[in-house]
């Protein structure tokens, strides 16, 4: 069988093209082979000489099955020619040359070795998978190469992918040449539903149809996709088969004999279904498939750089996924795939799933940067850059941890956010083991890191850490909780080994019965919570500004909120688990966390400023003080944040001032420098320069609203301008009738109400700004009621003058309404009156 895999075909161009240059691309199908094939292939290669290969599986479960599937093809055990170094796990000897590692595993030993010495061959498989490790690994791995080894000892760098563009990856690669692997698949028929809300369970349409397919007598096995370990239990306790069906479930979670059971071949006389999350998409085969059933769905953790949390989310699979899953069902012949959603949702799939990069926490990202040497992630190559808003969020996590301080422009990591980044997990529980050796509770510190490291299996038992610590000293679980209990023991262990490098004197006491809480928000003090009033129903505070509410009702006044859901944009969370939380033992044991501060602010109720002193935790205010004593700098910020807040409106704004400032506005439009702006726009964004040094004596918004203002802006004004102003926008126009006319210049353009016959003999539309501005005339009656507007005065004599006459001759005959009124005797008296 071996000899009709697709890879096979081109295993010699792969060597060749290896020895030629230092990467290259290989695009091979599901099934081609070339996860066991190539390594294999490449042993003997002269260019490889006794150097190592190494290769990066996503997955244990998948780094396990290829490691023993390979070392059977050559007759040997696992940990001889070929081995595998995953967590909690590793087997490997003296003459291993193939190891197979996944992928913290890589970037812990590039860390200790950046040269990968004694590696002739580093491999990333599955790529396509575009997982942050992965992403990670091949950057680290570049700049490893390029700085510590030469053509004398190159570094060969394979990619491997099933679906991927490799165009981009070769780019990265400093344009590698691309191989790519036609697979033999046989054909699939395809069996659609009906169309499906993602909000819709796929529970019960995926037991009846696998009640169908189990019915009937077709043999081999069944492999159905479910998005996570909750739903692959809820399917196989609805299931009632017949006794000749092996169900096999298949996460990562999973024990090794059980992952074994399911990618094995059924026994003799049955048949099998496997119920797997998306690990059996890819790298993984499983014997005698040839019906696969799909529901479609997947589940990913997702950072929110909103809310600083990520959640685990489920959502539909890409097409390129589907493809994969598929194909599944036609390695070794004729197949059925039925899929539970419909032709049309298929079309709407995304082409290819989100790189991890670009949706993932990066701080266990950042961290191991940071300890590589590398200040911004463009010192480095990717295939997508890691997002701005994480790299920030994961900056300032990291200083908030103590693991990492900025010096002058440069970040570097604390002797203890050294040691934290050699330890196999989040650098939160880093930081918490770190504590917990410091306070002599490592056990319990190492417990907890393990907690935080496996899934729990009773989705919503057991929503507090106590009763799941309580869980881990009970001999006599049953079911999945035994397996459950077993990883996190095993697990604990190991991080208990791991920290004695980082244990230092202990010199901190914490009650044990407040340990657990305190532990936890050394990790998390982003999550410590406080209840908000005593109703039945109050929520919690989260020091990061977030509200939440318990799974569970308590009246605990402090939680540490250790798990949490919902939605990014909505504005209150659940906490699914919590830890009890004394608040006086956290500051005894880091004080740090806790600020004292002075706030300053305006009191919209009171329309004063309020100054206190606070101490909080984070957005957390834990108790204030007034203080009656202001510094004069202090309230004149103070005041001008609640200008900016409220806006100009705040002041006193009279019309004198207005009709100055419009005056001003008008001359620098046309002018220009040096006329000054001001706008509301400019004045609000320059409040320091003109009007914080009025402010060092207000308290109330009655002194804000009684400050004058002109005399402050008019200082704005420089000699000469302020002479110059009166000349070129005056407050007033002197008329043909002698009268001095204001001018309002708070219309624009700016307007002259005047009565008509004030204006006889003017002919000319009068204008300011050195005539660069027409005014805006309002000819009025005798009455002050307007006439005509216009700001063509000639024309309107000519023209309209003669229709408003006759109009008005009739009804205000005792004023004047010559035939000629660019001869007439301009008057503002009647004509009785103008007579005398």
């Amino acid at each position: 069988m071996e000899s009709e895999l697709a890879v096979n075909a081109v295993l010699g161009d792969i060597s060749l093209s290896l020895a030629e240059r230092h990467e290259l691309v290989l695009e091979a199908p599901p099934g081609a082979g070339k996860t066991t094939q190539v390594p294999l292939s490449l042993l003997q290669a002269d260019w490889l000489g006794q150097q190592q290969i190494l290769m990066l599986q996503p997955r244990r479960v998948a780094a396990r099955a290829c490691a023993e599937y390979m070392a059977t093809l050559l007759g040997e055990t696992v940990g001889e020619t070929v081995g595998y170094r995953v967590r909690l796990d590793s087997r490997v000897g003296p003459n291993t040359r193939i190891e197979i590692v996944t992928e913290g595993v890589l970037t812990r030993r590039l860390q200790s070795d950046p040269g990968l010495e004694g590696v002739g061959l580093l491999i990333f498989d599955e790529f396509h998978e575009r997982s942050l490790d992965a992403d990670l690994g091949l950057a680290l791995a570049m700049q490893g190469r390029e700085l510590l080894r030469d053509d004398v000892d190159p570094l060969r760098i394979l990619v491997m992918s099933a679906t991927l563009d490799g165009e981009a990856v070769a780019g990265l690669l400093n344009q590698a040449p691309i191989l790519r692997c036609e697979g033999r698949q046989y054909p699939v028929q395809l069996h659609y539903g009906a169309a499906r809300k993602l909000s819709e369970s796929v529970i019960d349409p995926c037991v009846r149809l696998l009640h169908q397919l189990m019915s009937e007598a077709n043999p081999g096995t069944v492999l159905c996709f479910l998005p996570g370990q909750g739903e692959i239990r809820r399917v196989q306790q609805q299931l009632q088969l017949p006794d000749d069906v092996q169900i096999c479930p298949l996460y990562g979670g999973l024990k090794l004999a059980q992952q074994r059971a399911a990618i094995d071949p059924p026994q003799t006389g049955e048949r099998k279904l496997v119920l797997a999350t998306n690990i059996a998409e890819t790298s993984l085969t499983i014997a005698g498939v040839h019906t696969v059933v799909d529901s479609g769905l997947e589940r990913v953790a997702r950072y929110d750089p909103n809310t600083g949390m990520t959640r685990l989310h489920t959502q539909r699979i890409s097409r390129a996924s589907s493809v994969q899953r598929m194909g599944r069902a036609g390695r070794l012949g004729p197949g059925q795939c039925y899929r539970l959603w419909s032709e049309e949702q298929q079309d709407q799939l995304a082409p290819q799933a989100a790189p991890e990069i670009l949706q993932a926490d990066l701080t266990d990202l950042v961290l191991q940067l940071l300890n590589w040497g590398v200040q911004n992630s463009d010192e480095l190559g990717w295939l997508d850059q890691p997002p701005a808003g994480a790299w920030q969020q994961a900056l300032q996590l990291l200083d908030q941890l103590a693991l990492s301080v900025l010096d002058g422009e440069r970040r570097q990591l604390t002797p203890l956010g050294q040691q934290v980044a050699n330890l196999p997990m989040h650098p939160r529980l880093g930081r918490m083991l770190a504590l917990a050796c410091e306070c002599d509770q490592l056990e319990l510190g190492s417990r907890l890191a393990a907690l935080f490291g496996e899934r729990f299996p009773d989705e919503g038992s057991h929503p507090s850490v106590e009763s799941r610590l309580q869980l881990l000293r009970n001999d006599q679980l049953k079911g999945a909780l035994t397996g459950w209990r077993q990883r996190v023991l095993r697990q604990a262990k190991d991080y208990q080994r791991r920290a004695q490098d980082i244990a230092g004197e202990i010199g901190l006491a914490i009650a044990p019965e407040h340990a657990v809480g305190v532990l936890l928000a050394s990790a998390w003090p982003d999550r410590v919570a406080q209840r908000q009033g005593q109703a039945e129903d109050a929520g919690y505070l989260l020091a990061n500004g977030r509200r939440a509410q318990p799974s569970q009702r308590t009246t605990q006044q402090w939680l540490l909120a250790a798990e949490l859901g919902g939605r990014g944009n909505q504005s209150e969370d659940r906490i699914y688990l919590s830890a009890d939380l004394d608040i006086a033992a956290l500051e005894r044991a880091l004080p740090e966390l806790f600020r004292d501060t002075e706030e300053i602010g305006w009191d919209s109720r009171e329309d004063r400023l309020q100054a206190r002193t606070l101490k909080c935790i984070g957005a957390i205010e834990l108790h204030s003080k007034a203080v009656e004593t202001i510094d004069g700098s202090q309230r004149a910020e103070a005041v001008l944040a609640h200008i900016r807040n409220r806006g100009l409106d705040c002041l006193s704004w009279p019309d004198e001032l207005q009709q100055w400032r419009a005056r001003v506005q008008l001359v620098a439009a046309h002018e220009g420098d040096p006329w000054p702006d001001l706008s509301d726009d400019w004045l609000l964004a320059n409040l320091e320069q003109w009007l914080a040094p009025y402010l060092e004596t207000i308290s109330t918004g009655k002194q804000l609203r009684h400050l004058s203002l002109l005399p402050i802006l008019q200082a704005l004004l420089p000699w000469p301008l302020s002479r110059d102003l009166d000349q070129l926008a005056p407050e007033r126009l002197k008329v043909p009738s002698g009268s001095s006319i204001r001018i309002d210049y708070g219309q624009t353009p700016p307007v002259l109400a005047v009565k008509l016959q004030e204006m006889f003999q003017c002919e000319d539309t009068p204008r300011v700004v050195n005539g660069k501005q027409a005014l805006l005339v309002h000819l009025l009656s005798p009455a002050g009621r307007p006439l005509q507007v216009t700001q063509d005065l000639a024309g309107f004599w000519r023209s309209s003058y003669q229709d408003v006459k006759k109009d008005m001759k009739g009804r205000y005959p005792k004023h004047p309404w010559p035939d000629d009124p660019l001869s007439a005797e301009a008057t503002r008296y009647t004509k009785k009156r103008q007579g005398s």
